[in-house]
């Protein structure tokens, strides 16, 4: 993200110029245009009024209400969102839906040249039939658009400013340029501001520079133009405030920040569409092919063979032609898609994922690697400290994380008094030298400040009263501040045990804190340090770095002074050694087996972190990434290799530490490069580019900026890689579902299509040239009804299957593997052509002539071949659940699917059996026997699938992906 100082200065101040010729004094805000003065390079007079503003009172409650109208809320601009009118219009913008819309208007024209004389049925159901799609559709796009404006609402931030001369908590969106902005540890910076004042103010800009340190902060103006990291006397917006205090006049707001900035170079970044989306769209075309030639053929051959006296006649063939065309093509699959998806992003946020794009969750059961972060995904975000050693012995603390709870044992016993003596002082005295805070709400406690104070603070509550006896006791007058340069920080306690005299505590590395220590604390007494103890301490040092511990110190001196010196700096020497704390940010307590799980699913877990080479490989070995003794590849090694030899590296070497974001983008490109479905988690703005080049970028929901969850294709909402896993067995289950319903789709479909098909080419054989009208088997009122009847309910049922118990034991879907592959399709034809077979005789058997003379007449035929195809259909449910195993062992799994195929029989009753649908629909009232024959010949395409499956099983030598090849595991 660094630019050379003029380029960055340049775009910065086109910002602020315009900024301040929009609410600044008139004369003074076409001088800044003119000049295009940085203001990290104007003194905080000149900036205050140039944008019109009182350091001290801020702006008034009205000022601020009119710049909020004219410059527009404090947010990154989402993506133009279309209409509800559009969305709504968009669901009728198919192929098929045009083909529909022409059948209605020849179809009413015809009816009008007529006479108009009784109802136009066939307009009717097909007018609800494309309103009841359009309406399906839309309504599931709507739910999922709300799923990720909930999730906007949750992340909501706040800011605090001055208003009226009162500091005043408001919505960061409503935040403005020119108000002045108040910063205190552990907030987020809502804005571009130019820093008034700064007491020990550091910022962690890596989200937005990638500098992994925190920026030290100071209000003077700066000697020249300097890069954005160096900009000492700004803060940006999407950073956040470390350490100490400070107030700001804001300069920008929105996509006038250098967030917005790098957000709009995003959004020219084109997204690329997931498998199932192609194949989708590949199936689309065939099926669309197939339609175009076989209507033709059929509308055709029935021109040529059936006497046509009337327009009528002509509308009738066209209408079967029609009717073909709805046959081969499911035109509720969108509709169904998009539910199916929809049900399973719902399902999803509720285990805390957000999946902003419906399709992007056929990924997640493709995913082959997961690149995670360490802290806060991996790790609880949680500094804990695990051991205190002092001069009298070594402790170790229970507990994780800032829940209260804990004890302190050694070797699982009780502290003797002396020993716990000293360790009341080291962690009182970390809990002193502290710019932390906790405290309890909402049922769990709520820190603020950095993690490493908050450990101290935690810490010191597992010794019952000792944070009581701390904030009686003592009293801050002073600080000398932590820097990266002093690597330390001390406070200046005035002490009421010593009539208010004051005490000097300091915390910091423990070689800067040795350097300032001339005595040590032991057994209640202070005495001399010497050489061998100071050898001994660094190597304990040593020895809990090795356990991949944060090691920091802590000392103190009493002193006679109760007036602090202007510099407190100077009393950082003649300190007494008072002991070390070894502390790590500690795995999830869910972690270890959420990572065993996905490496059982196939998955490979890759850590890349800005971490220690050694705390990463520590907490890599404790949660089963890598094998114990494997070191962590670091930046500087990942600097030294070209493509070849990073692509060699990423086979199998699975932790990086000391990244920087842009070697993070090269690790997904080069594990890509190696034919990997990679997910990658991120929180930064750096993070953005590998997210967006991952096959799904993760966002983190909580520390995650607004551009990384707008750059990635899910949202963590607890950033926990518990939840990533959680959301791969969902996408898993969600793919089987998909491919479940198309099965249930296109074999249903195909087996209309060799009805009609198959029912013109043998009009003679059955005997349908003796009857009335034209020689089709089935109506087009008839097999829009179908397609209504079956294509949605039953298929719905199928997207919310339960998943099979070993979903998380297959591998990944292989990335060249077909959604419906050459199996899938023979054994949709094979269905299908059964549908044809059973549908044909149940017409034959009930209609005079033909192989089977019948003495029926041919509505009651058609009639009996309708009800046979609508009940071969709601067996075909049972039977594409899956390709290979019985339907009968999980028959009664799905309640949901029972209530579908029953909501369907009835309603094909009501067809059958209503006087006013057996005009709509051209059908006859049937006796109890012949329903028996129709559900006898339908049950006859479960029959012949079950022996179909029987014999794969018995033939094929391993099992497969559901779908897939021969000769993988775990095949549905």
């Amino acid at each position: 993200m660094r630019r050379e100082g003029g380029e960055d200065r340049g775009a910065g101040a086109a910002r602020v110029a315009a900024s301040a010729a929009r609410y600044g004094p008139t004369e003074k805000n076409e001088g800044m245009a003119r000049s295009g003065d940085d203001p990290s390079l104007l003194d905080v007079a000149e900036v205050a009024a140039r944008f019109g503003t009182d350091v001290r009172r801020g702006l008034t409650a009205a000022e601020a209400a009119d710049r909020l109208s004219r410059s527009g809320r404090n947010e990154l601009e989402p993506r133009a969102r279309v209409t509800r009118w559009r969305r709504l219009l968009n669901q009728f913008a198919d192929p098929v839906v045009y083909l529909l819309l022409g059948a209605v208007a020849i179809s009413t024209v015809v009816w009008l040249v007529e006479g108009a004389e009784g109802l136009p049925f066939e307009v009717f159901v097909i007018v609800v039939i494309l309103v009841g799609n359009a309406v399906l559709g839309f309504v599931q796009e709507t739910r999922a658009e709300a799923a990720v404006t909930a999730l906007r609402r949750m992340a909501a931030p706040r800011a605090t400013v001055v208003r009226d001369g009162a500091e005043r908590v408001v919505p960061a969106a409503e935040v403005v340029p020119g108000d002045v902005l108040v910063l205190a540890e552990g907030d987020a910076v809502s804005a571009d501001g130019r820093l008034v004042e700064a007491a020990s103010l550091q910022v962690a800009e890596a989200t937005l520079t990638g500098e992994s340190e925190p920026s030290t902060k100071r209000g003077g103006a700066l000697p020249g133009p300097a890069p954005l990291p160096e900009r000492a006397n700004m803060v940006f917006h999407g950073t956040a405030v470390t350490r100490g205090r400070g107030r700001a006049v804001v300069t920008a707001t929105g996509m006038a920040t250098e967030l917005g900035r790098v957000a709009r170079l995003l959004t020219e970044t084109a997204e690329e569409r997931t498998p199932l989306q192609r194949e989708i769209t590949q199936v689309g075309r065939l099926l669309g092919l197939a339609v175009v030639v076989i209507a033709v053929l059929v509308v055709g051959a029935l021109l040529l063979t059936e006497d046509i006296r009337s327009a009528r006649d002509v509308v009738d063939v066209l209408l079967v032609g029609v009717a073909l065309a709805v046959a081969a093509v499911p035109e509720g699959l969108p509709a169904i898609l998009s539910v199916v998806l929809a049900i399973g992003v719902q399902r999803m946020a509720r285990q805390r994922a957000i999946v902003k794009q419906l399709a992007s969750v056929e990924t997640l059961g493709s995913t082959t690697v997961i690149c995670s972060d360490k802290t806060g995904t991996l790790t609880r975000n949680e500094m804990t400290v695990r051991r205190v050693v002092t001069a009298s012995g070594e402790v170790a603390l229970t507990g994780t994380g800032y829940q209260a709870g804990g004890t302190v044992t050694v070797d699982g016993r009780p502290v003797d008094d002396a020993l716990l003596d000293e360790v009341r002082v080291v962690l009182g005295g970390g809990s002193l030298a502290n710019d932390a805070a906790i405290e309890r709400g909402n049922g769990a406690w709520q820190t603020r400040g950095d993690p490493t104070d908050v450990a101290f603070l935690v810490a010191e509550r597992k010794i019952e009263g000792l944070t009581e006896l701390r904030r009686e006791r003592f009293r801050r007058l002073a600080e000398a501040p932590f820097t990266s340069e002093r690597r330390m920080m001390s406070t200046l306690e005035a002490d009421a045990e010593r009539d208010g005299r004051i005490v000097v505590v300091t915390k910091g590395a423990p070689d800067e804190v040795l350097t300032r220590c001339t005595r040590e604390r032991a057994a209640g007494r202070v005495r001399p340090l010497t050489d061998e103890r100071r050898r001994e301490i660094r190597a304990t040092v040593e020895r809990l770095a090795d356990e991949a511990l944060r090691v920091l110190a802590v000392a103190y001196r009493p002193t006679e002074a109760t007036r602090p010196p202007e510099e407190p700096e100077t009393l950082e020497r003649d300190l007494v050694f008072a002991g070390v704390v070894g502390m790590i940010d500690p795995p999830r307590p869910e972690a270890r087996a959420a990572v065993a799980e996905v490496r059982q699913a196939g998955v490979r877990v890759v850590m890349i972190t800005g971490d220690h080479p050694r705390t990463a490989a520590r907490i890599a070995t404790e949660l089963g990434i890598t094998s114990a003794g494997e070191p962590a590849v670091t930046g500087a090694d990942l600097a030294d290799l070209d493509e070849r030899g990073l692509r060699r590296v990423v086979r199998d070497r699975s932790v990086y530490a000391r990244v920087a974001p842009e070697q993070k983008l090269r690790l997904v490109d080069a594990l890509q490069a190696e034919g990997n479905i990679v997910a990658t988690t991120g929180d930064g703005v750096n993070d953005a580019p590998a997210l967006k080049t991952a096959d799904i970028g993760i966002a983190m929901g909580v520390t995650g900026t607004d551009v990384t969850k707008e750059a990635a294709r899910m949202v963590l909402v607890d950033d926990n890689f518990a939840t990533i896993v959680r959301a791969v067995r969902e996408g898993r289950g969600i793919f089987t579902n998909i491919r479940t319903s198309l099965r249930y789709l296109l074999s249903s479909n195909i087996g209309e299509v060799f009805t009609m098909l198959l029912g013109v080419a043998l009009a003679g054989v059955i005997g349908l040239s003796q009857g009335e009208g034209i020689a089709a088997p089935l109506s087009a009122t008839q097999i829009l009804w179908i397609n209504l009847l079956t294509d949605t309910g039953p298929a719905l049922a199928l997207g919310v299957d339960p998943p099979p118990d070993d979903v998380m034991r297959r591998p990944p879907r292989p990335p060249t593997e077909r959604v419906i592959d050459r199996p899938t399709w023979w054994a949709v034809g094979f269905v299908g052509l059964t549908m044809a077979v059973v549908t044909l005789l149940a017409f034959d058997i009930h209609h005079p002539g033909g192989l089977v003379e019948g003495t029926g007449s041919q509505a009651e035929a058609r009639t009996a071949a309708f009800t046979t195809l609508v009940l071969a259909q709601l067996f075909n449910c049972f039977n594409s659940r899956s390709t290979r195993r019985s339907a009968f062992p999980t028959v009664f799994g799905n309640r949901l699917l029972w209530a579908a195929v029953a909501v369907s029989l009835l309603l094909q009753v009501a067809v059958v059996h209503v006087p006013l649908l057996n005009q709509a629909f051209g059908t006859a009232p049937l006796t109890p026997r012949q329903w028996a024959l129709c559900a006898l010949l339908a049950s006859v395409v479960l029959g012949a699938e079950e022996v179909r499956k029987l014999v794969l099983r018995r033939t094929a030598a391993t099992p497969s992906w559901p779908g897939g090849r021969p000769g993988r595991r775990g095949r549905r």
